[in-house]
């Protein structure tokens, strides 16, 4: 079983950004509820403080096809929607190497 990553771009709207970033902090410590989601992280775009990068490693399809499903993460991914400036960029990457990460 191959394991899956992301990244997914997010923009906040217009004055969102602060309570974006709030928001996705819950997220990430709703995650912890997700066994198979081993690596959820949020990062600041250094030009444009209004973007945030996200980065997923899942252990595999079945994580993936679970994530967002868990009693605490449905209601933090719903408040999601109203601080986005549109939809969020999201490319799929199969890993090959990292150092930190078992892949």
């Amino acid at each position: 079983m191959s394991k899956i990553a992301l990244i997914a771009k997010l923009t906040a709207a217009e004055g969102k950004a602060d309570e974006l970033k709030a928001t996705l902090a819950s997220l990430i410590a709703a995650a912890e509820e997700e066994a198979g989601l081993e690596v959820y992280s949020a990062h600041e775009d250094q030009k444009d403080p209004n973007v945030i990068w996200f980065y997923e490693l899942y252990a595999g399809q079945e994580a993936l096809d679970v994530h967002g499903r868990g009693e605490q993460m449905k209601p933090a991914m719903k408040a999601l929607g109203s601080m986005l400036a549109g939809r969020p960029e999201v490319t799929f990457l199969t890993p090959l190497a990292a150092k930190g990460l078992s892949v």
